[in-house]
């Protein structure tokens, strides 16, 4: 089973700062800010949701297609790509733009200032999904507002099943969008802050949106996920991790897992464990591609984790 990828490709700059934000920034002079951050510790990331979910797919084995946006500024990330054996087919080049990325600065108290500059993610609607032939799974994360929308419906018309991932995209959308995206869908998943944002924008109710799709994924941080499927709703627990040392790309290393189990059969209560697995691994390294364990290494911390051979 061929997975497509649509989502965002993005540079992350990650900067901290060695003291509080709080002590330069005077609340009663905030009308005219102008401050300035010295930040000695920077590293540059390959990040993006759809660029982190094909690594993660990579790790267990699959041979994603990506679909996104990139800008001229891409040379770096695509060598990445191609040095992990990721196919290109469908990365398109936007001309004149940036690829996009995220500038944050992080403090000591973890308080966090970003810049976010789409770039060419504001072009994916160029992308069809039509022109990926033989996908037979799919997902639509965080990406260009009206590539989105095109890719939910490409989707659903060429018969493909895929999951909605809308994620920090979901503020781009009305109620109504959501719902034509959810109808369009045959699975979504979303954090415990994302699904109240998703039934306070469409008026629904958390079980009338899991009736909408085959399988509603609400992930829920260190309590593991619910899965709301097949008339029931599964418990999943989290993982521990091996340390907690950056949470940046764990939703997309679970969703990996989810479009694995997917793609694979396995029945919802192990595609779950595996989602909650890939996060707790992921967790432990700094960005969103750092993690690198082998697939038998996975295999065995599956086992010592749910006491079930995973392959």
């Amino acid at each position: 089973m061929s997975i497509l990828v649509c989502g965002s490709i993005a540079y992350d700059t990650i900067m901290v700062f060695h003291d509080q934000f709080k002590r330069h920034i005077l609340p009663e002079q905030i009308h005219i800010l102008n401050v300035s951050f010295l930040v000695p510790d920077m590293r540059r990331e390959f990040g993006g949701c759809a660029g982190n979910i094909a690594y993660n797919l990579g790790l267990l084995g699959a041979a994603p297609l990506i679909m996104a946006t990139v800008g001229e500024d891409a040379g770096p990330y695509r060598q990445h790509l191609e040095r992990l054996g990721l196919r290109q087919d469908h990365v398109r080049l936007v001309p004149g733009s940036f690829t996009a990325q995220a500038f944050i600065t992080t403090d000591l108290d973890d308080n966090q200032i970003t810049a976010f500059h789409p770039g060419a993610m504001s072009q994916s609607h160029l992308n069809r999904v039509q022109d990926a032939a033989g996908a037979t799974l799919g997902i639509v994360s965080p990406d260009g507002r009206d590539g989105m929308l095109n890719h939910a419906a490409q989707f659903a018309e060429a018969g493909i099943p895929f999951i909605f991932d809308p994620g920090q995209g979901m503020p781009l959308f009305s109620g109504e969008e959501l719902l034509h995206c959810l109808k369009l869908a045959n699975y979504c998943t979303v954090n415990d802050y994302e699904v109240r944002l998703l039934c306070e924008r469409t008026g629904c109710s958390q079980e009338q949106l899991a009736a909408m799709v085959d399988a509603l994924i609400v992930t829920l941080g260190p309590e593991g996920s619910r899965i709301y499927a097949e008339g029931r709703c599964i418990d999943i627990p989290a993982v521990q991790p091996d340390e907690v040392v950056d949470p940046t790309g764990c939703g997309d290393a679970h969703r990996a897992g989810l479009l694995y189990g997917i793609a694979n059969g396995f029945d919802w209560t192990r595609t779950g464990r595996l989602a909650s697995l890939m996060g707790s691994i992921k967790i432990a390294s700094r960005g969103g591609q750092n993690h690198a364990p082998s697939r038998d290494e996975i295999s065995a911390r599956f086992r010592a984790a749910f006491g079930e051979t995973l392959w």
